[in-house]
């Protein structure tokens, strides 16, 4: 497809080529391709037979909070303080399930939350499936809030918030937002603490900042929330995620959680319940990886060189259609494509029938209903060039396709 199709004819003729040819694509999640889990093959080996790291015999038991260079690491990523840093296995969604459960059980300043009535959360939307996934697991209610390209709309969160102490926190991608790709203004940042500040109940801010050093091109920088909310005596609101899986090995990485001093001693004395150490073996390769490779933000130049052309493409392909709109973003892992409404199911079915298969219609709002039916993140991470010039080609035809049907 070169040139914009406008006619029903032709794009029934491509959609028939292009199911003869029996493709197998995949743009589903957004994973590192196998070029960018390369990058990190020095992990292997990396401590030659070292055993003791930061005083500490790695393959023992013990150092609840990780290793402290790699709370240094977390840190790092996190744009705060190491103090408030607990590195921990290799997934943050495990901290942030770690997290919510302690809330059950002890609560954070008013009681746990399994002794509520209620207990919501408000959802940015489009957003991240798997902070749906998980609020359903704990019976979470959960209220989406339009997301303005700049994060959550205020004015909603705020009456939201203030008129239903039933809602106890909000979920925030605030860098390269999955999968809308903002970023989050000081402006927003600072609304979010005002409100949790003037909220009667113990509002929490989840910020999973699962993209924090994930640029491909010139990006505008995040506010240090750590810092805000210090500033206006509201850091216990703050708690902060993040995670090396998109840096290294997205299966064997190392999640990072942050929070002030206190939140923190309450959290462990449910998080010793679980586990007696880290996995420390891994955190130190990871601290002896970047110190011989000259640290994270290098490192991440290689993936930029990876994954920038990739967006480029999936842009150029975007644009030879005119019947819908997209992001584009500066960093992250998602494209988020807005069809015409009551079309995002009919696309990704379309798609689905010629080998490509498509994140479901609705996994980026709560309870996977999308109520405009309009809404399709693409991950175009996984694949090759190659693979992801024929998926492109699937998914544009399938755009025009529908369109033309509906409307003929």
């Amino acid at each position: 497809m070169k040139n914009l199709i406008t006619n029903i004819e032709e794009a029934e003729a491509l959609y028939l080529d292009l199911k003869a040819r029996e493709l197998k694509l995949d743009l589903t999640r957004g994973k590192p391709d196998e070029s960018q889990l390369d990058l990190s093959s020095g992990l292997e080996n990396i401590l030659q037979g070292q055993t003791i790291v930061d005083g500490v015999d790695i393959r023992n038991y013990g150092e609840i909070h990780g290793l402290d260079s790699c709370r240094e690491l977390g840190a790092e990523i996190l744009g705060c303080d190491k103090k408030y840093v607990l590195a921990g296995g290799n997934s943050s969604l495990t901290l942030m399930s770690q997290y919510i459960s302690s809330l059950f059980f002890h609560g954070s300043g008013e009681g746990p939350w399994s002794t509520k009535e209620r207990v919501s959360f408000l959802c940015p939307v489009p957003g991240y499936d798997r902070h749906f996934k998980l609020s359903e697991e704990f019976g979470i209610s959960m209220i989406p809030v339009a997301l303005t390209g700049e994060g959550p709309d205020l004015e909603s969160v705020r009456q939201l918030v203030l008129n239903d102490q039933s809602i106890k926190g909000i979920w925030c991608v605030p860098k390269h937002s999955n999968p809308t790709g903002e970023i989050y203004s000081k402006k927003t940042i600072e609304g979010l603490l005002e409100i949790s500040k003037e909220a009667e109940q113990s509002f929490k801010i989840l910020w999973d900042n699962a993209y924090a050093v994930h640029d491909f091109k010139e990006s505008a920088q995040l506010e240090d929330i750590f810092s805000l909310a210090k500033g206006l005596d509201i850091l216990h609101a703050v708690v902060a995620f993040a995670s090396t899986s998109k840096i290294t090995y997205a299966g064997s990485g190392i999640g990072f959680l942050a929070l002030s001093e206190p939140n923190l001693d309450l959290f462990l004395k449910h998080y010793q319940a679980l586990i007696i150490g880290p996995d420390k073996i891994n955190q130190a390769k990871h601290v002896e990886f970047f110190k011989k490779n000259g640290g994270v933000l290098s490192h991440m130049k290689k993936h930029a060189d990876i994954l920038k052309p990739k967006f480029e493409l999936v842009d150029r392909w975007l644009s030879r259609q005119n019947y819908g709109s997209w992001t584009k973003p500066s960093g992250g892992y998602f494209v988020s494509f807005t069809s015409q409404e009551g079309l995002a199911k009919e696309i990704i079915n379309l798609a689905s029938s010629l080998g490509l298969k498509l994140t479901p219609a609705g996994a980026t709002f709560p309870y996977g209903v999308d109520p405009k039916d309009n809404t399709i993140r693409l991950a175009p991470t996984a694949c090759n060039i190659n693979e992801l010039e024929q998926a492109m080609e699937i998914f544009v035809c399938c755009v025009v396709l529908a369109v033309l049907r509906k409307n003929s």
